[in-house]
């Protein structure tokens, strides 16, 4: 975020090219600026003066002595076995106690050469016992020329900012071209409105950026920390602010049912009662639907929590009205799924202009990249003409080919999975911006939401429909305990013989070459990755021969012909197959109330919200679910953490702040899409809820009061800085 052209001062003028080519490759460091807002990790503490006689044992301190005397030893060690290695013993004293410091190898060098007997110095480090006496190993040393009581008391009681450094520059020497640019930070021009600064008692820009790289004391690092994290939630909430309020701006055609019309006769057909919380939701969306400005919600809700069936009422009430919807879905898989219980779900209604159709019936076609020419034609005139009120589709929908009657509504299934640019192709192909509805099953916390859907508004089903079965999840140690994983494959065949059927996934299909590179690394959870992902392909074989001899197995993946896949999971879902060894292709969507089961191998090689997505697919009917997830992860393993805290709970909001805490914000931010690094430095997410909360607040009224910030200069520059150019784009297309 540089802010003003005297941060923009390139670093190779200021600091010389080697230092500033290091910066800009390793730290994506360029400007002044860049450098300013690099800010220390977290900061190291020489400790207060001790005296000798009082030290404590295993802390850090910082003590004022002479040296008394120095040797230097030599002995032989694995390393050194000649009798080359070297120790230096240096006795200090300051007349209450005497102690001991010891260098060893290559750092014997300086310390022989300035520590000699007589001179005096602050010694600052961890104590520790060796041979039942005290000492100091390799301490930070400041040989004391003649200073005065104040200098030892500043240098002994400062804190030491440790910077995020890279091999190639170490953080102390980013601590020293930090002091070379500190002047700059009083040019630091200040983004937030003095108002708002002065009413929540924060500190001017350029105290704050003084203050976090040069603290005197812990409070004023929590002064600066407390600033520097309002200016990020601040100006990135502006961004967003704008964003609502230019939306809001924005012409739509209003979409309103007809009191008797598709959806009521939808409704009428339901067998059963929607949830109170489906019915909160639909009738958020019905309200925004109902204006003349583009809708942009979020829909967010747990595994099998029925976001399908919101999205199709919203799709059936826009069709009502009119217009076309569009449904995007991720894989061809998850798209011909949508399309068959969607048809299931609307019967006759879904079979406008054919023999046997309702009278309210419109047309749901399927367009994915995969169909024959004939069918693909039939489906883009039936869009062209308006014939067909729902499209449901995969990318295909995108192609410039595809011409809509009147879209109205695009509804996209598993934001995580689309790119901004592909969402924002398919709302330009509405005459105007249709109302757009994205449904997420990964559930993302409410913060998360506001920092990266800020511009979207969000509405939460948490409740599971009536008849949803509890899920029991375990982990199984395969290493540890072997007999675990021979009992999980006994489990599945007991759930076949009652007549259930059951999932195993896998990471990795099989057919592909394994990655030799991977080799070289030593620790136990090492030793577990070294060994390739387990496949479908093999797993399926040995389970039919082995553990699971006489079920009838089948495998799903996502390299298979589309029309294979899809065979193999209409025989799945007919119960022609009792189980199925897949990839994640079966993450999304797939609803076979039937199985009951699913071993989940090499659970450790998934994410937190995988694992939580994958689980959903069991345990959709009356029966209970079983998920066993399967790991040779050791015990103390982080990977170990995660399964057991993905075991522990079925709460998605929980798993995903687990899973976010686990990760970095960058990854959430979107960063893969925007090509861009995170722009938090100091933000954490999760950790700072409330600053993220009162920042959207203050934004909204800012922009509200000043939508285009004519009388903020400072923002407006700094909003520049956070959306470059292809920031913007990403923001503008979310």
């Amino acid at each position: 975020m540089d802010l003003v052209p005297a941060l923009e001062e390139p670093l190779k003028k200021v600091l010389g090219p080697a230092t500033a080519k290091v910066m800009a490759e390793h730290l994506g460091l360029h400007t002044v600026g860049d450098l300013l807002h690099h800010y220390p990790r977290r900061y190291e503490e020489r400790g207060r003066l001790t005296h000798l006689a009082d030290l404590p044992m295993d802390e850090h301190v910082t003590v004022v002595a002479q040296v008394a005397d120095a040797r230097l030893h030599t002995f032989a060690s694995s390393r050194a076995p000649r009798g080359k290695g070297q120790r230096l013993e240096v006795t200090i004293t300051d007349g209450s106690g005497r102690l001991q410091l010891v260098f060893f190898g290559a750092g014997v060098h300086k310390p022989h050469k300035e520590l000699l007997p007589g001179t005096r110095a602050m010694f600052a480090g961890k104590v520790s016992v060796f041979n039942r006496r005290l000492q100091l190993a390799h301490p930070a040393y400041e040989l004391l020329r003649g200073e005065g009581e104040e200098a030892v008391e500043t240098w002994a009681g400062s804190l030491i900012p440790i910077y995020p450094a890279t091999a190639k520059l170490e953080s102390w020497k980013i601590g020293k071209a930090l002091q070379t640019v500190l002047p700059s930070a009083q040019e630091a021009v200040d983004p937030l409105p003095e108002s708002l600064r002065e009413g929540r008692g924060l500190l001017p820009l350029p105290e704050a950026l003084l203050k976090i790289h040069r603290p005197h004391t812990k409070a004023d690092v929590e002064d600066a920390r407390a600033r520097l994290k309002w200016d990020e939630a601040f100006v990135l909430q502006v961004a967003l602010a704008r964003r609502r309020h230019a939306d809001a701006q924005l012409p739509a055609v209003a979409r309103r049912p007809k009191p008797d019309g598709l959806l009521a006769a939808f409704d009428d057909r339901l067998p059963f009662t929607l949830t109170e919380g489906q019915r909160k939701v639909s009738a958020e969306i019905f309200t925004d639907l109902a204006t003349e400005h583009p809708m942009h919600r979020l829909l967010q809700g747990e595994v099998g929590s029925g976001k399908t069936m919101v999205a199709l009422r919203a799709m059936l009430a826009v069709v009502d009205a009119g217009g076309q919807a569009a449904m995007l879905a991720p894989t061809e898989v998850l798209a011909q799924q949508h399309h068959r219980s969607v048809t299931e779900m609307m019967g006759e209604l879904a079979e406008g202009g054919m023999l046997g159709g309702a009278e309210d019936a419109t047309k749901v076609v399927l367009l994915t990249g995969s169909m024959g020419a004939a069918a693909r034609r039939h489906a883009l005139l039936d869009l062209a003409t308006g014939e067909a009120g729902v499209v449901i589709g995969t990318h295909a929908l995108i192609e410039d080919k595809v011409q809509f009657h009147d879209l109205g509504l695009v509804v996209v299934d598993e934001q995580h999975r689309f790119g901004v640019e592909q969402r924002d192709a398919l709302r330009a192909k509405g005459k105007q911006p249709p109302h757009l509805l994205v449904m997420t099953a990964t559930p993302i916390p409410r913060t998360v939401a506001m920092t990266v859907f800020g511009d979207l508004e969000t509405s939460v089903l948490d409740q599971l429909p009536a008849g949803r079965s509890p899920i029991a999840s375990h982990v199984v140690p395969a290493a540890d305990k072997p007999h675990f994983l021979t009992r999980a494959w006994e489990r599945v065949r007991e759930e076949v013989d009652k007549g259930h059927q059951a999932y195993v996934v896998c990471p990795r299909i099989g057919d592909e070459e394994d990655d030799p590179k991977k080799s070289g690394k030593k620790s136990a959870e090492d030793e577990a990755e070294k060994r390739p992902p387990l496949a479908v392909l093999d797993v399926a074989e040995q389970l039919a021969r082995g553990p699971l001899r006489g079920l009838r197995v089948e495998f799903l993946h996502g390299r298979m012909a589309p029309d294979e896949k899809d065979a193999v999971m209409r025989r799945f879902a007919a119960g022609e197959a009792d189980v199925l060894v897949a990839t994640t292709v079966i993450e999304v969507g797939v609803n076979v109330p039937n199985a009951t089961a699913m071993v989940i191998m090499d659970a450790d090689r998934f994410g937190v919200s995988q694992l939580h997505q994958l689980r959903g697919r069991v345990g959709r009917g009356s029966a209970p679910g079983l998920c066993l997830l399967v790991t040779e992860m050791p015990e103390a393993s982080a990977a170990r953490q995660r399964l057991n805290a993905v075991a522990s709970t079925l709460d998605g909001f929980e798993l995903s702040r687990i899973d976010l805490e686990q990760r970095r914000e960058g990854d959430v931010l979107g960063q893969a899409q925007s090509g861009t690094r995170s722009s938090l430095r100091m933000l954490a997410v999760i950790d700072d809820e409330d600053v993220i909360a009162e920042a959207r607040e203050e934004a909204a009224r800012v922009v509200a009061a000043d939508p285009e910030l004519t009388g903020l200069p400072a923002l407006r520059t700094a909003l520049d800085a956070l959306l470059d150019e292809e920031r913007e784009q990403y923001l503008e297309k979310g």
